[in-house]
Formats: structure tokens, sequence, C-alpha cells
């Protein structure tokens, strides 16, 4: 027994290669903990500062947004307004987009189509925003939708073409997600459907659906909360007007192009315009958060274990 008490020391001893590799991973991970916490910590500090100056109540309650021209009005609900409208847009195109490409890739096709159709989709994520705004302003603007709509109902910046944009941006990101959530579903379930007579399309409607539903809801929100962010693409196609509006046929501004506004021209440092940026951003940064959020509770709700 006294043996065994005196090599255990020597058995749960680690290597000095694998204590330099813990390390060097606990390292690497604090770097992303550590980057948030302070652009958090920089957020809060500028946003309380730019508080200081403007009253809190008009910044999340005024609907009127002029931070470059004479007499400055700080209502961001005119930003956020222009953000949801663009954001709802491109939700309504992709969800259907992106899960029928799912129930294709997972339910429908064969390996020749899913090597066709998934490098497809994968080469429409990668497209840099910018070009999608430039398509956006220079051909789906002047010749689909001008032509449908009419050159008097839709200028050259508009909601509905960002929407349409960041729509085809994030579709991939739901057919992804949704085909791998559909594909974690057990066969076997599947073939007890078939088994009692069920056609593909009740499979896929009352067996595969229910049970990728976690995965399909937080590609939903992970998509949302993508096109909230987006930024080139909207300043493009969108264009710098901010106004309080439910039409999409109206140029709008987002938080994401006032930031890029703001970013890109001579404002001083210290100047109110400047504060301004950061609470515009921290309001962004709460809103993503929120979906996040959303999203991990909806995961963690209607999760589905088949062990």
């Amino acid at each position: 027994m006294n043996a065994s008490a005196a090599r255990r020391p020597l058995m749960h001893r680690k290597p000095a290669s694998e204590r330099i590799m813990e390390a060097l991973l606990f390292l690497a991970a604090a770097v992303g903990v550590v980057t948030t916490i302070g652009i958090v910590a920089v957020l809060v500090y500028e946003t309380l500062e730019f508080f200081s100056i403007v009253s809190p109540v008009e910044f999340f309650t005024g609907t009127t947004w002029s931070a470059s021209i004479k007499p400055y009005t700080f209502g961001v609900l005119a930003l956020v307004s222009g953000t949801l409208l663009v954001a709802t847009i491109a939700v309504v195109i992709a969800v259907p987009l992106g899960l029928l490409a799912a129930v294709l890739l997972s339910e429908y096709s064969g390996t020749r189509v899913r090597s066709i159709v998934k490098p497809v989709l994968e080469t429409i994520a990668g497209i840099p925003t910018i070009v999608l705004g430039f398509f956006a302003l220079y051909f789906l603007t002047p010749n689909i939708l001008k032509p449908i709509i009419g050159d008097d109902n839709i200028g050259t910046f508009s909601a509905l073409a960002a929407g349409i944009v960041v729509g085809v941006l994030i579709t991939p990101l739901i057919a992804s997600i949704s085909e791998d959530s559909m594909r974690a579903v057990p066969r076997g379930m599947r073939e007890g459907a078939y088994a009692m007579g069920a056609t593909k399309f009740e499979v896929v409607r009352k067996v595969v659906f229910p049970a990728a539903l976690s995965g399909i809801m937080a590609s939903i929100i992970l998509a949302a909360s993508r096109a909230v962010g987006e930024t080139m693409a909207v300043v493009l196609a969108a264009g710098t007007k901010p106004q309080m509006t439910l039409n999409p046929l109206e140029s709008v501004q987002t938080m994401t192009a006032f930031i890029v506004q703001i970013s890109l021209g001579d404002t001083p440092q210290d100047s109110i315009q400047f504060k301004s940026l950061f609470a515009v951003a921290g309001t962004l940064f709460a809103m993503t958060l929120v979906l996040n959020l959303i999203s991990n509770r909806v995961v963690a709700r209607f999760r589905t274990s088949y062990e």
C-alpha cells in the first residue's frame, strides 16, 4: 500500500509539453473573452458620456434623427425602424428559400444534386457584401424593381432592395444549419413513419420538421441577427435617409449605415456626433445580444434528445 501511495503522484503528474499546451489553449480562449469585455467597456463608457449630454429618454423615444445637420436631434427610433424594416424583409425572403433548400438537400436530393447545390449556396455566402450592395444599386433596382413597381413609386435607394440582397445573403445560413438539424434526425424515425404508410412529404412535415425544430428556429434567429448587423450592402442599397417609416419603397438609414457614415467622415473625436456613434453601437449590440439569448433559449426549449 505504501508503494502504491508513493507512485500515485507520479502517475498523475502531467508532462511539461501538455502543461504548456493547456496554457496556450487557455490564452487562446481568453483572447475572445478579454476582447469582448474591452469592447463592452468602451461602449458603456462612451455611451454614458453621450447620455451626460443627451437625455436617454430623448434618445430612446425620439423619432427624428439628425446628427449632422442643425438642429441636432438624436431619436434612435428612426434608425431602429430602418434596421428592423430591412431585417424583416430579409428574413421573410430568406426563411422560405433557406428551408426549402434545406429540405431539398437533406430529404430529396441525391449525392449528385447535393454536390452541385451546396457549393452554390456556399458561394453565395462567400460573396462580399459590398458586391451585393452594388448589385442592388445598379441592377436590382433599375432593371427589376422599377419596371415592376414604377419609377415614380420607388427611388434609387429603398429598404426593399436592401432587404432583398440581405435576404439572399442570409439564405445560406438558414439552409446550412437547418440541413444539419434535419440530417441529424435518426433514420429510424423516418423508417417508422414510412412503415405506417406516410408519404415523403408527410414524413418531412410531421416527423423531420418537429424533430429538427430547435435547429431550424436557431438558424432563423441567428440569420435575423446577421441581417440586423449587415453594413455595406445596406449602405449602398437603402441609402442614408434616417426616417421612421414602414414603407419598404422609401429610403432609410440603418444603425450600421449611420456608424459607417460617421466613421468615414471628418467628425471631430470629442464631438457629440462622434459620441452618438457609440450610443448607436451600444444599442445595436444590445439588440443582437437579445437575439442570441433568444436563440439559446429556443434551442434549449425545443431540443430533442435521441439517446
